[in-house]
């Protein structure tokens, strides 16, 4: 399936929660679809789970 199939199926279920469920329906979708998309891509080896919690160097620049 291509990327542009995925993302109108996740548009059309966007689209059906906020039509039916309101707003608060579409952001709750919205967030579990951006959880299950960020899952995905950890499972499929795309993300190390080390760059979500690695330290900035932010040297020592004082004003």
């Amino acid at each position: 399936m291509g990327m542009a199939v995925v993302g109108m199926v996740a548009g059309m279920a966007l689209g059906f929660a906020g039509y039916f469920g309101g707003f608060g329906a579409f952001l709750l979708v919205a967030a579990l679809g951006a959880v299950g998309f960020v899952a995905g891509r950890l499972l499929e080896g795309d993300l190390e789970p080390s760059e979500f919690f690695r330290s900035r160097d932010r040297g020592d620049r004082r004003r």
